[in-house]
């Protein structure tokens, strides 16, 4: 059996070392291919992943390293979904191009609700299915239903166990197998690509200071989860925490897609706070550039690097502007909200029980997906009568309302009581026709008219 794995980041690729290295991904009893599907919005103005650091040597666990995205060029590997008519033609194309013959296949894949993800599914239409994460959304509901053909081969889900002890609902409502990693696997990785790394150039960040913050940026406006006023004032918030921690330098390491004015205004912005402010334009992940500059402390919104960086490698971590993104962030069902709400509740109100923090992720994602999540409505329901502070923080009282789950909103009047009162309004505005307009007049502060 050949096992197809695929990546659309470098950081997914060094996480897909650390499984095979610890051996949390089940091995093929053949070849392992890599399968890269590069996930950048503009490919054309980013680092390869064949050209990031390490890559290299992390390529060695693989058999082959092919790339999707050069063979569905000009299409993004995210635009790559074949008609059903062309699967056929597609299987035919991709064992040929990779050289996989008539072997059975196994597929390990980001995610299986979207593409390139779906389509290869697919297109191995009888393949097993391992899913891969590596970031906190695993942890929430599957946002889009994915069909019984693909759920049905699924085999499991490996992931790196970055909140220790919670257990993951992705794709809950398939029952997949769990395959939690140790993360000291995933550290290891990263050291040894630090290690290896020359760093002069973000060496040369740091030089002369003492106390370095790295701030972290998002990409939150063109994600549409804030305007881009919003934004310059998260990051302005960002700079005003640094500034707390006694930082002499700023290293702002901007989202690989951001607009270079943001730093820009952000420059200027930590000028007026007396701050040093440099730019990191490297191409490195933020793990790497932590491991390299060594901050006193890292800030951010809601980064899965805040998560990793401080679970392994002991990092100091400050999440900033949480509050009010909790309440922005929409819809209620967007896949954002369960990293957003873990780093909130972690580094914002420094919640650490295994048993809190499940509570949490179950209440938030039932309310998001009720649908998918029957089986945790009694739970969820338990947990906002006994938790009010974080019922009124992470939840939007109308849609517990809506879900008819304890909220803080007084009860709606019934079906029944609306229409007797409506059936009530239209008997007498019929029978008494004057005295109603009479009343309606009165109340709009009008007179009654006379006849001339």
């Amino acid at each position: 059996m050949i096992q197809l794995v695929a990546a659309s980041t470098a950081y997914q690729v060094a996480s897909l070392v650390a499984m095979i290295d610890s051996g949390t991904l089940p091995a093929p009893d053949g070849r392992r291919i890599l399968v890269l599907a590069d996930g950048s919005q503009l490919p054309e103005l980013t680092t390869p992943i064949t050209e990031s650091a390490g890559f290299a040597e992390l390529a060695t666990r693989f058999d082959a390293v092919v790339d999707l995205g050069a063979l569905v060029w000009p299409r993004r590997p995210h635009q790559f979904g074949p008609r059903a008519e062309e699967l056929g033609m597609w299987e035919t194309l991709l064992r040929s191009h990779w050289s996989l013959g008539t072997e059975p296949l196994q597929l390990v894949v980001e995610s299986i609700q979207v593409n390139p993800a779906i389509a290869l599914c697919r297109i191995f239409h009888d393949a097993t299915v391992f899913i891969h994460s590596d970031g906190l959304m695993s942890y929430g509901p599957s946002r889009n239903r994915v069909e019984p053909a693909i759920t049905q081969r699924l085999e499991g889900i490996v992931y790196p166990d970055l909140v220790p002890g919670l257990v993951p609902l992705l794709l809950s409502e398939a029952e997949p197998r769990l395959l939690p990693m140790d993360p000291t696997h995933l550290a290891s990785v990263f050291e040894d690509l630090a290690g290896g790394l020359d760093g002069g150039e973000i060496d040369a960040l740091v030089r002369g200071s003492s106390r370095c913050v790295l701030v972290l940026g998002q990409y939150l406006n063109n994600l549409g989860l804030i305007d881009e006023d919003g934004e310059r004032v998260l990051h302005e918030q960002m700079l005003a925490e640094a500034k707390s921690l006694d930082a002499d330098l700023v290293v702002f390491k901007p989202h690989p897609a951001a607009s270079p004015t943001a730093a820009l205004r952000l420059g200027r912005a930590a000028g007026e706070l007396g701050l040093q402010f440099e730019v990191c334009e490297s191409a490195l992940s933020a793990e790497l550039v932590a491991l390299k500059i060594r901050p006193v402390a890292i800030v951010s919104a809601f980064s899965t690097a805040l998560v990793t960086c401080s679970r392994l490698f002991g990092f100091p971590a400050r999440a900033v502007g949480t509050s009010a993104l909790l309440q922005q962030l929409a819809p209620f069902e967007n896949s954002n909200r369960i990293p957003l709400t873990l780093v909130d509740a972690m580094f914002v109100r420094g919640t650490t029980s295994p048993a809190a923090l499940q509570g949490l992720v179950d209440a938030v994602s039932y309310g998001m997906q009720p649908d998918r999540l029957p089986h945790l409505r009694d739970a969820s329901a338990a947990y906002l009568r006994t938790h009010p502070v974080e019922r009124g923080r992470y939840f939007k009282q109308r849609r517990l309302h809506r879900l008819n789950l304890p909220n803080t909103l007084p009860a709606r009047p019934s079906g029944k009581r609306l229409r007797e009162g409506f059936r009530r309004a239209a008997k007498r505005s019929v029978q008494r026709p004057a005295t109603f307009l009479r009343r309606q007049l009165d109340r709009a502060g009008l007179q009654w008219p006379t006849e001339p």
